[in-house]
């Protein structure tokens, strides 16, 4: 299988998650500009964290705009997975690729820890290595982490089971404790906390890597041939 690390001026979790693919993985990964126009043939496409542009204007505002956001609508649309993570679920947002917004933390402070979450839906693409509600630990580091959504748009995420991870103690006041939800379709993951991180027991955890297993275990198991 093979990814799209998307990097935009200001991205700086970009080589964490490709380390996560490439390395750990074992899968082939490559970074792709801003400014590129065609995802076509990559199976996956990766949003990491950082500042794109500075996020002076909104985080993720400006990168919504970039050339490449064109290519990973397109993409969405195709059915295939689209993963952002911290700033890339803020762009996901900005991108109208999924419901609500970010407003800053509740204690007006950027976060930058380990935190519990749990796994609210298990059917997936990303989760289905996971039991249900099982407790991860998957570290945050953010100041805009903050998930906004009116009432209409929280009943159908419940409703659809689109929010896919929750905290446990709610770090930023993230409304419904929410962590990560998916598309309608389910092959668009946003979320705060950084998977690409928990890949490794040096690193503190290794809950992560079984959200990108799950991404493989999914797209090897529809691209299989019948005999």
């Amino acid at each position: 299988m093979k990814f799209a690390v998307i990097v935009f001026p200001g991205s700086n979790c970009d080589v964490d998650m490709f380390h996560a693919i490439s390395d750990v993985l074992g899968e082939e990964a490559e970074y792709i500009r801003h400014d590129t126009g065609n995802l076509d043939r990559f199976d996956g496409i990766l949003l990491p964290g950082g500042f794109s542009y500075g996020d002076y204007l909104r985080s993720g505002a400006i990168a919504r705009f970039s050339p490449v956001m064109q290519a990973v609508v397109k993409a969405a649309e195709a059915g295939k997975p689209v993963l952002g993570v911290c700033n890339g679920f803020q762009i996901l947002l900005e991108s109208g690729l999924l419901p609500g917004a970010m407003l800053r933390n509740a204690g007006l402070k950027f976060i930058c820890k380990t935190v519990s979450m749990r796994v609210e839906n298990t059917s997936t693409m990303y989760t289905s290595m996971y039991k249900a509600l099982e407790t991860i630990q998957i570290p945050i580091a953010h100041g805009e982490g903050n998930y906004y959504c009116d009432a209409e748009t929280l009943r159908k995420l419940k409703e659809n089971k689109q929010i896919v991870f929750t905290y446990e103690d709610n770090p930023n006041g993230s409304i419904a404790n929410i962590a990560g939800i998916v598309n309608e379709k389910g092959n668009v993951l946003g979320m705060m906390p950084h998977p690409e991180r928990a890949v490794e027991a040096l690193l503190g955890s290794q809950d992560g890597i079984k959200l990108f297993q799950s991404i493989v275990k999914n797209w090897r198991e529809s691209h299989a041939v019948i005999a």
